[in-house]
């Protein structure tokens, strides 16, 4: 209610309804004229542009300093339980949750592009814990057993989801990191250039 006061519909209404009260000073309506003021306003109010839609822009320091709060909190369940969890699962949790966590560093990164803050929140928040906690939900005697005709175990199957999910998260570091690399090959020309021209005014 409140922001409909000062929304454009009200505003317009209102200068309709003041219309219809000056037509009733100037005498050009007569005892009907609080219907015309009402009726004066409601033409107003319906035929103003609607609100502009503004979208509240994710404030992405505030997620991202959550994500990397979940992840730690991950890894550290991750490691409270390595007793039931494959060794190499284990120590992938650990670099999968470092990666993230140094994209999740670079707001600006994020900021710009909404494809990759999907993407590395996708990782963060559903996929990792998804493989994670649904290997811990099994029972442990089950998780470490072997299936018949050679399927592969849950264990097994949590060890390549995590080498997936690892190649995905590095993948998404080439891409945060391409303008640093760049830069870095750029200065060690920059280097190389001036260190040639160096010698030969020696020479």
């Amino acid at each position: 209610m409140i922001r409909y006061l000062g929304s454009t519909k009200n505003l317009v209404g209102c200068v309709g309804g003041l219309v219809g009260v000056l037509l009733h000073l100037t005498g050009v309506v007569g005892d009907a004229w609080p219907l015309v003021v009402v009726g004066l306003y409601a033409v107003g109010a319906l035929l103003a542009p609607p609100e502009k839609v503004r979208l509240v822009p994710v404030d992405v320091v505030t997620e991202a300093g959550r994500l990397r709060a979940e992840l730690d909190d991950l890894v550290r369940e991750v490691g409270a339980q390595s007793s039931r969890m494959p060794e190499p699962a284990v120590a992938a949790v650990g670099r999968i949750g470092a990666v993230l966590g140094d994209l999740l560093a670079r707001h600006d990164a994020l900021a710009a592009n909404p494809d990759l803050r999907h993407t590395v929140v996708r990782l963060a928040r559903t996929d990792l814990p998804l493989s994670v906690q649904t290997y811990l939900n099994l029972p442990w005697w089950f998780a470490v057993k072997q299936r018949a005709g050679g399927e592969p175990s849950p264990g097994d199957e949590l060890v390549t989801q995590l080498e997936l999910l690892e190649a995905e998260a590095h993948r998404l570091a080439e891409r945060v990191y391409a303008a640093d690399i760049n830069q870095q090959a750029d200065h060690t020309r920059y280097l190389r250039d001036r260190d040639s021209g160096e010698s030969s005014s020696q020479a």
